[in-house]
């Protein structure tokens, strides 16, 4: 029964997209690039990945650490390995759209093209390259048990996830890559993480340890978001007008909404789900389903963001 609740999980991936084509309608007469729907998936695996292995390496000092789990590298090989399909997937997409051409259309030539002389496409094949090690490493470690270090894992899941948005629009402002990074990390981590409890945790014990644990990071990483968020927005819009005027604050807007409705529902959880879990007072199987609710509602503003990101 908890690997067909913990298979609820995915329903995440809808969600995203759920996100992706609302950011398309607000977007209008603007067109977001339609591999901002591969974007979205890419995060949301992404943000699996990197809370995997930040869960192992915060477990390190544990009686039972989870890094020595063989579940855990299982689970991160397989939603790496996910991943690295879906930036390939993304990288032949950007490579195509570059040159205005379809998918189909584009030959070797244009796409080592874009990846040896445009700037982005260079950052799209070095994070490929940073999924593609991460996999590696997860297979090893799922294999052998020396090998079984998250820090390497993190630090490419890390690296991956800000390749992006170190170099996008904020980059020219100061301080705004560093911005974009806190940004990207605070809600990979977020989600991730919460990702990450529900795939790894199996009974009421783990819960009650784990759950305070993760609340007091993810109140951190929301105020992080949220500072962060309201700065980049007021640098790219300029005012209060563009928010209802053009495209991308309507976007940024729709992601403001999302993000007080998920402050709410963090809210209530801590004053009922993670009093109720340190005190052994819910099920592992109830903690479970209020991890999945969250987790399938904080992938619509991922996917709101992966269409904001390639909306003009």
């Amino acid at each position: 029964m908890g690997t067909a609740r913990q298979s609820w999980l995915l329903f995440a991936v809808p969600t995203s997209l759920l996100g992706v084509a609302c950011g398309w309608a607000l977007a209008q007469p603007e067109d977001p690039s339609p591999s901002s729907a591969v974007r979205a998936l890419c995060l949301v695996l992404g943000s699996a990945v990197l809370g995997l292995a930040a869960l192992g390496w915060w477990s390190r000092a544990d009686s039972r650490p989870l890094l020595r789990d063989q579940r855990l590298w299982r689970l991160s090989t397989a939603v790496a390995g996910a991943w690295m399909l879906a930036e390939a997937v993304l990288l032949s997409m950007t490579a195509a759209e570059a040159d205005a051409l379809g998918l189909s259309e584009l030959s070797v030539g244009r796409f080592g093209a874009y990846v040896t002389e445009i700037s982005a496409g260079r950052v799209d094949l070095a994070v490929l390259v940073c999924t593609a090690a991460a996999t590696a490493w997860s297979a090893v470690a799922f294999r052998r048990t020396d090998a079984r270090l998250p820090v390497p894992v993190l630090v490419l899941a890390a690296l991956a996830l800000v390749a992006r948005p170190i170099t996008g629009h904020m980059s020219q402002q100061v301080l705004g890559s560093v911005l974009d990074v806190v940004h990207a990390l605070a809600a990979a981590v977020w989600f991730g993480l919460l990702a990450a409890l529900g795939l790894m945790l199996r009974s009421r014990g783990d819960w009650s340890s784990w759950l305070p644990r993760y609340s007091v990071v993810a109140w951190r990483c929301v105020w992080l978001l949220t500072a962060t968020g309201i700065v980049d927005a007021a640098v790219r819009l300029g005012g209060v007008t563009p928010l209802f005027d053009t495209g991308y604050g309507r976007i940024v807007l729709a992601k403001a909404v999302a993000l007080a409705a998920l402050l709410g529902l963090g809210w209530w959880w801590r004053r009922t789900w993670v009093g109720q879990a340190a005190a052994h007072r819910i099920s592992a199987e109830g903690s479970l389903r209020r991890a999945i609710v969250e987790v399938v509602v904080m992938a619509v503003p991922f996917g709101l963001a992966a269409a904001l990101a390639t909306t003009a």
